[in-house]
């Protein structure tokens, strides 16, 4: 018996969508095939392999067919990778312009993946990757190249396995029709390459000073923030933390994300985007605050609510942070 040769669409929708507008393009591409996986905050994943056959169409003109309805019907424009795994689509969605699709296909994956920074794969963080450049180490070709046991060495049996598998363009992982988790997101492009580590800290701190503001305007806690940081090449970094306890208090939102910052060891890294995604939401009336004995919360608390309400009246520029000022 042969297996089916899987075909898996990665589609960065490239708009600000609101939880119903993702809904509706979930809805959308439901019609192509029933195996939509949410990829939070402006994503999706298409399991084409069984559209083909009843679409009569080939791969590439598949995903054009679904770039083209989101498109028509919502006005979306989108960029796409294809591939045959999640991994290897998403990648190559990163690497495609706006507009544009990039197809890998099962016989040019390692030719594709060999020149490729080692950053590119997935869950490879700016430690990671730094022990790596140390020694010479900068493309997925070089990793594939190297003795399996020289890695081990290098960083561990358990990271040399699973970063030995990405750079083969392994990933074995099913796409799982499932609607997107209730969530709050705030982003910044930024207008030119950033390398500066303070800048990279003001940025992130105005986005959890943005998530705050909504969650208090919606009246809802967050569990878990997850940050992602866009570089020049087009690669990211994810990384992802629970709360102390939910919370929608801006310096508690701050100093988790500005955490999250500092674990990625970003020093001169060349910036384009951040983006800060609250999930885990909780309405207000049923999460539960450990009561604090510092008389500092609660004026901090009070002064928060106080630049809520001024913002309200006046406009959001009426009251910012003073680290924001300009």
């Amino acid at each position: 018996m042969t297996t089916r040769r899987r075909h898996i669409a990665h589609l960065h929708l490239h708009a600000e969508l609101t939880e119903t507008q993702y809904g509706d393009a979930i809805e959308l591409m439901s019609g192509i095939t029933p195996h939509v996986q949410a990829v939070p905050p402006g994503a999706l994943q298409l399991d084409l392999t069984s559209a083909l056959r009843y679409f009569d169409l080939s791969p590439y003109d598949m995903v054009q067919t679904a770039k083209m309805r989101l498109k028509a019907h919502y006005g979306i424009d989108s960029s796409a990778g294809l591939a045959g795994n999640r991994m290897l689509a998403a990648m190559a969605a990163d690497a495609s312009a706006p507009g544009d699709t990039t197809w890998v296909p099962a016989g040019q994956v390692a030719d594709w993946l060999y020149p490729r920074p080692v950053t590119a794969l997935p869950g490879i963080g700016r430690a990671t990757a730094d022990t790596l450049h140390r020694y010479g180490l900068h493309t997925i070709g070089q990793i594939t190249d190297l003795p399996s046991a020289t890695l081990q060495r290098l960083l561990g049996a358990g990271q040399a396995r699973l970063l030995t598998e990405r750079a083969g363009g392994h990933d074995p992982r099913p796409i799982i029709p499932a609607e997107p988790a209730a969530h709050l997101a705030a982003d910044l492009a930024l207008s030119r390459d950033c390398l500066d580590p303070a800048q990279h800290h003001r940025a992130v701190l105005g986005l959890a000073d943005r998530i705050g503001q909504r969650l208090r305007g919606e009246r809802k806690f967050a569990g878990r923030l997850t940050l992602t940081v866009r570089y020049a090449d087009r690669t990211s970094t994810t990384r992802t933390r629970t709360l102390p306890e939910p919370t929608d208090h801006s310096p508690a939102l701050a100093a988790t994300a500005l955490g999250l910052l500092a674990s990625l060891g970003l020093q001169r890294a060349r910036v384009r985007a951040f983006v800060i995604r609250a999930d885990d939401l909780l309405p207000a009336g049923s999460a539960y605050r450990q009561l604090s004995m510092d008389p500092g919360d609660a004026r901090a608390r009070a002064v928060e609510a106080a630049a809520d309400r001024a913002r309200r009246r006046f406009g959001q520029e009426a009251v910012r942070p003073a680290a924001l000022a300009d």
